[in-house]
């Protein structure tokens, strides 16, 4: 704030935002100017809502988290387009309500920037009401963005001969396709780079935090009783495999990794066949993920194999297990298994799920947001020699 305060033109303050590094979202008034600024950063990790009521109340509301609104006054998430400036001394005198565009820009071309300002315009435009006006700033002023363009073709090195195309390897690539495509080293530098700098990222999530190191010197647990500081949401693909791989270089070898598996009760496959009534869409997506036939009580016996969970995220987080079993067998693997039932599920989403994601609300939303709250939860059960026992994670890393 003392850094905004600072600040004199447009110039500054979208130079201090393009410097900021991180998830941030903000609301600032500046008196000096009689101006509203808003807005969140590149990728929208940080929530901001607005509210645009029209009539006699006429409103614009700004705010981090909301609850329910009435039909036809919904909070609406605010498009990481860039940031907003709003003219309130104009807007008095006008009577009515313009907002300015300051769009992200990664590109230093002027038709690449021109063609930023009109997508972030449109991406904005298309869900405001019709009292509102929103026009991207004269000046053509932007933010910085903190990426870069992908870039999906690999091209080949200064007097190198054409080789392995990886646009050409098919989805299942063999060991020896891939070892092809590394054996050209301006190939395999490139590869190496990515693998150096996600090294970096995951070493200062997973060593940036909190260690009571006088506490557990003095009170020495064993290996096995050490706490989680760090666990992965793990579903045994590619990228949670790669996550927790990373992970194990920098987390010190006498703590866990919890390795968090969520697996939705499978749907049974004989009910409702050729029914037609209508059913709202949460029915729909409880049907998506789950139904309670043909399985037993998670609580009954925790120990028996619960086959209803065996849903694919399962089966390939097993199989993950055992890799990194392989990777470090001096690790401790604790690889939860979160079982969720259908009565379970309609319960916190109720209760918890469903006000969380608001105003998000989608089959896709509701889906990764139930899979991601039960994970993060950490309830769930653990193998201790052959016997499954119930478990909550410590981790705060997650």
């Amino acid at each position: 704030f003392h850094h905004l305060t600072l600040c004199r033109t447009e110039e500054d303050i979208l130079s201090l935002f393009s410097s900021l590094q991180g998830p941030w979202s903000f609301i600032y008034y500046q008196a000096s100017r009689h101006s509203l600024w808003f807005g969140r950063d590149y990728f929208g990790r940080r929530s901001l809502l607005w509210q645009f009521s029209n009539g006699a109340g006429s409103a614009l509301c700004l705010t981090s988290v909301s609850g329910y609104s009435e039909p036809g006054n919904q909070w609406q998430e605010v498009p990481a387009s860039g940031v907003f400036k709003i003219d309130l001394k104009a807007c008095a005198t006008t009577k009515s309500l313009s907002l300015t565009l300051f769009p992200w820009k990664y590109s230093c071309t002027e038709k690449a920037a021109e063609e930023t300002c009109i997508n972030g315009l449109d991406q904005v435009s298309k869900d405001l009401p019709s009292h509102v006006c929103v026009m991207v700033n004269e000046s053509k002023l932007c933010l910085k963005a903190p990426v870069i363009p992908l870039n999906k073709a690999v091209s080949e090195a200064p007097g190198e001969c054409p080789g392995t195309n990886i646009s050409n390897i098919t989805h299942a690539a063999s060991v020896e396709t891939l070892q092809g495509f590394l054996a050209e080293e301006h190939k395999k530098e490139i590869v190496c780079q990515f693998i150096g700098v996600l090294n970096e990222a995951v070493k200062r999530r997973v060593l940036c935090l909190f260690r009571d190191q006088d506490q557990e010197t003095r009170e020495a647990p064993s290996r096995s009783h050490k706490k989680a500081h760090v666990a992965v949401l793990f579903s045994g693909g590619i990228d949670s495999m790669v996550i927790a791989a990373l992970a194990d270089k920098y987390v010190p070898l006498e703590e866990p990794i919890d390795l968090l598996n969520v697996a939705f009760m499978m749907k049974g496959q004989t009910k409702d066949k050729g029914t037609t009534k209508r059913r709202t869409s949460h029915e729909v997506r409880l049907d998506l993920l789950c139904s309670p036939e043909t399985c037993q009580d998670p609580d009954a016996d925790t120990g028996t194999h619960l086959s209803c969970f065996d849903v694919p995220d399962r089966i390939t987080g097993r199989a993950g297990l055992k890799e990194l079993e392989a990777i470090n067998p001096l690790r401790t693997w604790n690889f939860v298994e979160i079982n969720v039932t259908l009565e379970e599920l309609k319960k916190m989403r109720n209760q918890c799920i469903h006000h969380l994601i608001y105003p998000l609300d989608t089959v896709l939303d509701d889906s990764i947001g139930c899979a991601i709250w039960f994970a993060s939860r950490g309830e769930g059960f653990i193998s201790n020699q052959g016997e499954l026992k119930p478990y909550k994670s410590p981790a705060k890393v997650l």
